[in-house]
């Protein structure tokens, strides 16, 4: 389990598919220490879960190798990273740890794509638009997942709904880079999604 709550961006060094295509090998640098990740401890990656399956040092970084399958290729923005590509990471929630965004699962449900961006005095505004099987689970005030961060609706419009990013979480995560036209990862929020769940048993 996570929180939304990023702890690094890093940056991929090498991508190999394999496996006829069906999986992708990535290497990602990052600033955590090489000592805290061990094989088969799970990070997430632009609000997708991985399992480190090797880790090292090279020069003032470490790295750190996952795998990519193909659920993850077909349903991610996983499918447009490359070498260079920057990402939010977070390492899984610890008994003890303090919960500052929402719990988050690591399993995107899909991608959300940006319709626009204003950059406003103090904060930037993103409006963005999702399949309607993911938009019944979005509501105004509610949480969401968007790249791994956790962040609060504005605005819902049909398939359509608004984020604001204060310039502490634009500095600290790739959000920095985000523009109309780019896609995301996406994870409702799990709460909404159980309520929707209980509403269709009655």
């Amino acid at each position: 389990m996570f929180t939304g709550i990023v702890t690094d961006i890093g940056q991929i060094t090498s991508l190999k598919p394999t496996a006829q295509g069906q999986l992708h090998r990535l290497r990602i640098a990052c600033d955590y220490d090489r000592a805290t990740i061990a094989d088969g401890a799970s990070i997430a990656c632009n609000g997708v879960c991985l399992t480190v399956v090797a880790s090292g040092v090279e020069g003032s970084k470490t790295w750190f190798d996952v795998d990519a399958a193909a659920e993850t290729l077909a349903m991610t923005t996983a499918k447009h990273w490359a070498v260079g590509t920057r990402l939010n990471l977070e390492r899984a929630l610890k008994i003890g740890d303090e919960l500052g965004g929402h719990i988050v699962a690591g399993h995107a449900d899909g991608i959300a794509k940006i319709l626009s961006r204003d950059d406003l005095p103090d904060m930037a505004r993103f409006e963005l638009s999702t399949t309607r099987e993911l938009a019944r689970f979005i509501a105004p005030k509610g949480s969401i997942t968007l790249d791994g961060v956790s962040l609060t609706v504005n605005t819902v419009q049909d398939v359509a709904f608004s984020v604001l990013i204060i310039p502490h979480t634009l500095s600290v995560t790739a959000l920095s880079a985000w523009q109309a036209g780019g896609e995301v990862n996406i994870e409702v929020d799990l709460m909404a999604r159980y309520a929707a769940r209980l509403t269709e048993m009655k």
